[in-house]
C-alpha cells in the first residue's frame, strides 16, 4: 500500500508495470518514460494512449524502449534521447531529425516546454539486431531528471546499480521524487536502492522494475524494510498498482 502522504505539487504519476511510467504535469502535458505498455503488468495497450508531449527512454533494452517507436510515430511527442539512439531513431519515426532530440550525459535541453537533464546510469544498452546477427547498440544507458512548470524536479533512475555520485546528483539537480528499480538481478535491489534514496537525499521515492518476472523480486516492503534500517523511515513511499496514481 503506498503511504497517505501526498506530493501536493499538482501533478499525477501513474505506474504502467514495469517501468513504465507516465506523469500528468501542472501546465497540462504528458510524459511517458519507458513506454514498454506490453509488460505482464501493465493495464492497458499502447494503442489506447491518448497523447504524449514528451516521450523519455532510459535505454535501448526492449523492455524499455518497449512501444516507444510505435507511440512516437502515432503521437509525435518531442523526444530527447541519448546520441546513438536519436541517431537510429530519426531514421525510425516520421518526424525525423525535428522529432528527435540528441543529448547526452550532463546536457539539458528544453522539449515540450519542459527541461530535461540526462545522468549516469549504471547498466548495459541495446537489443539483438536478428538482421545483423549482433546487438544493435544503442548508446548507453541514462537516467533523467525532468523539471516541471512548477519546478518540481523527478529523476527516473532508469536501470541501475546505485552510485556514489548519485551524491552529485543531488548537489546538483536536487530532486523531489526519485523513481528507482528495486527489483535486483538486473538492477539494484531493495537495500542498494535504501542507498540511493540517502545518496540522493529524497523525501519521496517510487519504486519500479520489480515484479514483472519472478527474478525481479524486490518489493516495496523490503525497500521500506531498508530505509528504516538506515534511519530513512520518514521517507515516502508511493506503490501504486498498475494503471493507479498518486499525486
Amino acid at each position: 500500500m503506498a503511504s497517505d502522504a501526498a506530493l501536493n505539487r499538482d501533478t499525477q504519476i501513474t505506474w504502467h508495470g514495469h517501468a513504465c511510467v507516465e506523469v500528468a504535469t501542472p501546465g497540462g502535458k504528458t510524459i511517458l518514460f519507458d513506454p514498454w505498455f506490453g509488460n505482464p503488468l501493465s493495464d492497458k495497450p499502447s494503442t489506447a494512449v491518448e497523447r504524449c508531449d514528451l516521450l523519455l527512454v532510459t535505454h535501448g533494452h526492449g523492455d524499455h524502449l518497449g512501444d516507444a517507436v510505435s507511440l512516437g510515430s502515432r503521437l509525435r511527442p518531442a523526444w530527447p534521447a541519448i546520441h546513438e539512439l536519436s541517431l537510429w531513431l530519426s531514421r525510425q519515426l516520421p518526424g525525423g531529425a525535428e522529432q528527435v532530440i540528441g543529448m547526452n550525459k550532463g546536457g539539458t535541453v528544453e522539449a515540450a516546454g519542459l527541461k530535461v537533464t540526462m545522468t549516469r546510469a549504471e547498466h548495459s544498452a541495446g537489443d539483438w539486431n536478428a538482421d545483423g546477427g549482433v546487438p544493435l547498440y544503442l548508446g548507453e544507458p541514462a537516467g533523467f531528471i525532468v523539471e516541471l512548470e512548477n519546478g518540481f524536479r523527478i529523476y527516473h533512475a532508469g536501470d541501475t546499480d546505485v552510485f556514489g555520485d548519485m551524491a552529485l546528483i543531488r548537489d546538483l539537480h536536487k530532486p523531489d521524487l526519485a523513481i528507482l528499480p528495486i527489483g535486483g538481478l538486473y538492477t539494484m535491489g531493495p537495500s542498494q536502492a535504501a542507498v540511493a534514496v540517502g545518496l540522493l537525499g529524497v523525501q519521496h521515492v517510487m519504486p519500479i522494475h520489480y515484479g514483472t518476472f519472478p527474478a525481479l523480486a524486490g518489493t516495496p516492503a523490503e525497500l521500506r524494510s531498508a530505509l528504516s534500517e538506515r534511519g530513512l523511515g520518514s521517507v515516502t513511499v508511493y506503490d501504486p498498482a498498475p494503471g493507479a496514481s498518486f499525486s
